[in-house]
């Protein structure tokens, strides 16, 4: 993998022999070099294409080992066809596609490469169009490549662990994989959850001599990667499904996981993970409307008629949040039936499966408090997990077990993989979100993981068939309810942050990044400190809740999506700043992202962040000043300003004041507390070019 950067002969510009002064000729020459860079960046991702996929199958970068022969030698000897199409002014697609004779296993290879971005990304299909079943497909891998560097230091790993409802959750990690080194991933403490447990993040920052490449592997079920340094010079990199070892009937079709890799020449690993968070934005993010998610706010409501007087009450104080949201409820305040077996009293919310309105909480359902709603400018949120089967009593358990999969104490799985289970699902949900009023459709998935489930019901001859179809069936469900319904938002939430993978994050976004977000939950506060460090790298727009009241608490959870507790005389006057001022923060926070501390959750630490938006020249500063801190002050140098530029900066505590550009980011800007602990909120806009 090679990649050449471009530059500036000297650092000197001239324009036909005029002299520049130096300011105009640093500016120049900065614009130049970004664009040398930008350009190499391009060239980088563009050369790895024309190495990587080749028609005559000698380079690819995905394996599988069929009826016991390697890929890279049976693509080489089956009859091959390319086709290419242009998707639309920014992508071009390319199918590669290789039949075999004998078996007529068909694989087809579609990549999509990006004019504005220096990414490329592939899908790999494998289907029988033979009248038998195949032999063993085994071990697919959507990524297998050798990377290889001059000798010298190790390759640096860079990336977050995943969610498992604790203050560690998405902890920054580096690792140095030096010649023999190796480093397993997959999702854990939850499996089949695509971003569960301390190795379960399915994205990865790459440092090579040449910049950083940038990894994601779109499966939003069980599956694994792995860095291998073979060499001090050679790294080998999978990933794909963990288990694949099958045989495909007639008719059927197998894919694997989306990869992405974007490439930059940042050696920064802020900067290569801007430039991650600005593809991101541009090219993942659903869009309903051609927008992508702005930052909002949300209130928790019951939903019901007699609920409108509770939600108003919110309006009335001046706080207008975005969004309704009526989650699944506790105990008996389900929406759905639940008093049934076997879970009683406080878990009885567990007793899924019955996708109906409970006609005796909610005789007229949720279409009167949804047309309030929308009258009032906000949106409706209902919560489902139409995947857990939590009571066979429910109607799905009553009238259709054919469909239900044993998985773990939690419940049944319902397979989404069966097709006449996933039409069920799709029409019963796009009906209630049609009759209802829904904006906003929340999927849940509990318990303790669905990998049990999915391997439970493989045959012998048929490990991983399960899943993939499943898997499959999961994102058709997705993508067909946005398709009936264009302007319906989806909320990713899997036991909170556990299934975020790229193919997820297409689709959805997650307004729960992490369910460790209650006051009970010891070290809450800064723990969340610390996930809005660490997964900020790469997801821009993210939420929580927060119940706490004061301001270095519900300062911790400001994101793009932001909401509090019931509303009571002695919070309103907190709640009404806090949602103030999310308004003016979560907008800055889905553009670029700088770290200013190390990570910790020491209580004895400061940790503070930026969020900078270079195109309108505005931006914040967050930081805190923890419990046991003997600081009172600290500097920070700010990143990503106009040197020359004027800022006008307010603290929301102290007031105003001016600094130019290059002082914020020399100087840097210095932020005094005196109690403890407490955080500060520093908004900044430019005032002169």
């Amino acid at each position: 993998m090679t990649m050449k950067a471009g530059g500036v002969r000297d650092g000197r510009v001239s324009s036909r022999g005029f002299p520049l002064n130096a300011a105009v000729r640093a500016a120049l020459c900065a614009c130049l070099l970004a664009v040398c860079a930008a350009a190499a960046e391009e060239g980088a991702a563009s050369a790895w294409v024309s190495d990587h996929f080749r028609g005559d199958g000698s380079s690819l970068p995905f394996s599988f080992t069929y009826d016991g022969k390697a890929s890279d030698g049976l693509l080489r000897q089956w009859p091959s066809s390319s086709e290419t199409r242009q998707l639309d002014a920014l992508r071009t697609e390319r199918t590669l596609s290789w039949t075999d004779p004998r078996t007529k296993l068909s694989v087809r290879c579609v990549v999509v490469e990006y004019a504005d971005y220096p990414a490329v990304e592939w899908t790999v299909y494998l289907k029988n169009n033979g009248p038998e079943d195949t032999p063993i497909l085994e071990r697919i891998q959507a990524l297998d490549v050798l990377l290889s560097k001059e000798a010298g230091g190790p390759f640096i790993l860079n990336g977050i662990k995943g969610d498992w409802t604790v203050a560690e959750g998405y902890e920054p990690y580096e690792l140095a994989l030096g010649a023999g080194a190796r480093k397993e991933f997959a999702p854990g403490n939850h499996p089949g959850k695509s971003t569960s447990g301390p190795d379960g993040w399915p994205y990865f920052n790459l440092s090579l001599p040449t910049g950083r490449v940038l990894m994601a592997v779109g499966w939003p079920g069980q599956w694994a990667a792995s860095f291998a340094c073979e060499s001090a010079g050679a790294l080998r990199v999978l990933a794909g499904q963990e288990l694949t070892h099958l045989r495909l009937k007639p008719g059927e079709e197998v894919r694997t996981p989306l990869i992405a890799l974007l490439f930059s020449q940042e050696r920064d690993l802020a900067e290569s993970q801007n430039l991650w968070r600005r593809w991101y934005v541009a090219h993942n993010m659903p869009r309903v409307d051609g927008e992508t998610q702005r930052a909002v706010t949300q209130i928790q409501v019951g939903g019901g008629e007699q609920d409108i007087a509770s939600a108003r009450l919110f309006l009335e104080n001046g706080i207008r949040p975005d969004i309704c949201w009526r989650d699944a409820g506790a105990g008996g305040t389900t929406w759905y039936p639940s008093d049934m077996e076997p879970w009683k009293d406080a878990l009885a919310w567990l007793n899924t499966g019955t996708w109906e309105i409970d006609p005796a909480k909610y005789p007229n359902g949720f279409r009167p408090f949804s047309d309030w709603v929308h009258a009032n400018g906000m949106q409706f949120l209902l919560w489902f997990e139409p995947e857990r089967v939590g009571s066979m009593e429910s109607w799905i358990g009553r009238n259709h077990p054919e469909w239900v999969m044993p998985c773990n104490e939690q419940g049944a799985l319902l397979n989404e993989g069966d097709p006449a289970a996933l039409e069920w699902l799709i029409g019963h949900l796009d009906g209630m979100i049609k009759e209802q009023g829904i904006d906003w459709y929340r999927e849940d998935m509990n318990g303790v993981g669905p990998l049990p489930g999915w391997r439970g019901h493989d045959a012998e001859d048929r490990q991983g068939i399960t899943e993939n179809l499943y898997v499959q069936g999961h994102l058709r469900l997705w993508d067909e309810l946005r398709r009936r319904n264009p302007r319906l938002r989806i909320d990713s939430c899997a036991s909170g942050g556990r299934r975020n993978d790229l193919e997820t994050m297409r689709r959805a976004v997650p307004l729960t990044r992490s369910d460790f977000q209650f006051p009970d939950m010891k070290g809450v506060i800064e723990g969340n400190q610390g996930h809005t460090y660490g997964l900020s790298f790469w997801l821009p727009f993210q939420g929580t809740g927060c119940y706490q009241y004061d301001p270095y608490a519900y300062r911790s959870f400001y994101l793009p999506l932001f909401g509090m507790g019931g509303l009571s005389p002695d919070n309103v006057e907190a709640q009404k700043r806090a949602y103030s001022e999310v308004r003016k923060v979560g907008p800055c926070m889905l553009h670029d992202y700088y770290p200013l501390t190390e990570y910790s959750l020491a209580p004895d630490r400061w940790i503070a962040w930026q969020f900078n938006d270079p195109g309108e020249g505005v931006g914040v500063v967050q930081a805190f000043r923890r419990p046991d801190c003997g600081e009172a002050s600290m500097t920070f140098k700010l990143r990503g300003l106009r040197e020359d530029a004027e800022y006008e900066l307010e603290n929301l505590d102290t007031g105003k004041e001016l600094r130019t550009g290059r002082a914020l980011m020399r100087e840097g800007l210095t932020v005094a507390m005196a109690e403890k602990p407490a955080a500060a909120v520093i908004l900044y806009r430019a005032v002169s070019p």
